[in-house]
C-alpha cells in the first residue's frame, strides 16, 4: 500500500541533529585523512536549508446529541462556546529561495490554521500560505526572515538507478535527521498517490515527519521532494518515494508567480491499451489511450473525439499510456492547438484540437 507521510503529532523534541556517516569500501564521494569514505560534507551543505514544520488547526468540539431538540430542551446551549481543540502535525520542508520561499507538501499544510517554521540554526517564524498544487502535493510557503541558507536544484534527468541519495528530515518528530540509500527507481507512475506522479524510487529511510523534505544528491543539491513510502505499518519498508526537482521547481515557480499552477484540458476519460483491447481494435501493439469517455462541452468533444478512439500521439509526442497523456496534456497551453494522431476504425487519422484550462483538482484529463 502506497500512502503518505501524514504523522501522527508527537511532543517538539529539543533542537538536534543527527548524521549518519557512511563507511564504504569505495565511493565517488571524498574521503577523509584517515581514508574513511563519508557523506559529511553533502549532508553539511544542505541540512541548514531544511526545516521542520509544525502546523495546527481548530477543531471545534461536537456532542452527538447537540442536534437532538429534547436534549436542546432540558440543557439549552451550555455546551456552545466551549473552547476549540487543536489539532497538530508536522512535517519537512526546503528552504528554495533566499527570499523566504519553502516547499513542502500540500498534505503536510492543508488545512492548517498556523504554519510554524523551525529553521536547523534554532530560528523558528511563523509561515503564509503562498500556494497550493493538490494534483502534484505540493505546496509553498514564506516566512520573512534574513540570512537564510538555500538548496541548489540538481539536474535529476541525470540520476541513475544505483546513484546515492540521502533523505533529510524530521521522522517522528525527533529532529533532523540524515538517511542514506540509493536511487532504485525512475519515472515511477500509476500508484495512485497524485495525478500527476513521475516518482524516483528510494530505499533511503522515509518515515512520518519526511513529508515535505530534502531528497539530496551527494554533492547536497536538491533531486526531490520526499513525499510518499509503501508501507504495511506506517514505517519504512525501504520503498519511498520522492517528487523530483525539475517538476517542483515547475510547480513552485508557478505558484509563486500566478498563486495556482495552471494545466491544459483535452475532456476525455483515458484507459490503457491492454494487449486483449489492442486485438479488439485492430491495433498492431498495445500502445497509446483508449478514449473510455468525453466531457460534454470540453475540448475533446468539440473537436470531434468519441469513445473507442485511441489517441497515438499529441502532435509530434507519442501517447505510450494514459499517464504519458495525461503528463502531455497538461504540459500544453490553455488556447493552444495542437493536432491529435488517433486510431480509429481501423486506420490512423489526423484530428486538430484547441486545449482548454484544466478545471478544480482531479477532473478528467
Amino acid at each position: 500500500m502506497a500512502s503518505l507521510l501524514h504523522p501522527e503529532w508527537l511532543p517538539r523534541p529539543q533542537p538536534a541533529q543527527e548524521v549518519v556517516t557512511v563507511r564504504e569500501a569505495s565511493s565517488p564521494s571524498g574521503k577523509s585523512g584517515s581514508g574513511v569514505v563519508s557523506y559529511r560534507d553533502a549532508a553539511r551543505h544542505a541540512m541548514p536549508a531544511v526545516v521542520n514544520i509544525y502546523t495546527a488547526k481548530a477543531v471545534s468540539p461536537q456532542h452527538p446529541l447537540l442536534n437532538d431538540p429534547m436534549f436542546r430542551r432540558f440543557f439549552g446551549d451550555r455546551f456552545e462556546g466551549d473552547e476549540a481543540q487543536r489539532t497538530s502535525s508536522l512535517g519537512s520542508g526546503v528552504i528554495v529561495s533566499a527570499d523566504g520561499y519553502i516547499v513542502t507538501n500540500n498534505h503536510v499544510v492543508e488545512s492548517a490554521e498556523e504554519i510554524q517554521v523551525a529553521l536547523a540554526d534554532g530560528r523558528t517564524a511563523e509561515a503564509k500560505l503562498i500556494g497550493t498544487d493538490p494534483e502534484t502535493d505540493l505546496a509553498v510557503i514564506r516566512v520573512e526572515l534574513s540570512n537564510l541558507p538555500t538548496i541548489a536544484f540538481a539536474d535529476d534527468s541525470k540520476i541513475e538507478i544505483g546513484d546515492v541519495v540521502l533523505a533529510i528530515g524530521n521522522p517522528f518528530g525527533v529532529g533532523q535527521t540524515v538517511t542514506m540509500g540509493i536511487v532504485s527507481a525512475t519515472k515511477r507512475t500509476q500508484l495512485g498517490i497524485n495525478t500527476f506522479e513521475n516518482f524516483i524510487q528510494t530505499d533511503a529511510a522515509i518515515n512520518p515527519g519526511n513529508s515535505g523534505g530534502a531528497l539530496i544528491d551527494t554533492r547536497g543539491d536538491l533531486l526531490g521532494i520526499n513525499t510518499a513510502i509503501y508501507s504495511r505499518t506506517g514505517g519504512s519498508l525501504g520503498i519511498g518515494f520522492a517528487i523530483p526537482a525539475s517538476s517542483v521547481k515547475e510547480v513552485m515557480e508557478a505558484i509563486i508567480k500566478d498563486g495556482s499552477v495552471v494545466r491544459g484540458w483535452l475532456g476525455v476519460e483515458p484507459q490503457d491499451v491492454t494487449d486483449e483491447l489492442a486485438g479488439s481494435f485492430k491495433l498492431k501493439n498495445a500502445r497509446g489511450a483508449l478514449v473510455a469517455g468525453v466531457v460534454r462541452g470540453s475540448p475533446a468533444d468539440q473537436a470531434g473525439l468519441r469513445p473507442g478512439d485511441i489517441v497515438l500521439a499529441i502532435d509530434k509526442d507519442e501517447v505510450r499510456d494514459t499517464s504519458s497523456m495525461l503528463n502531455l496534456i497538461a504540459a500544453l497551453r490553455p488556447d493552444q492547438k495542437v493536432v491529435l494522431r488517433l486510431f480509429r476504425e481501423g486506420r490512423e487519422i489526423l484530428l486538430p484540437v484547441r486545449i482548454g484550462k484544466r478545471p478544480s483538482f482531479r477532473q478528467p484529463s
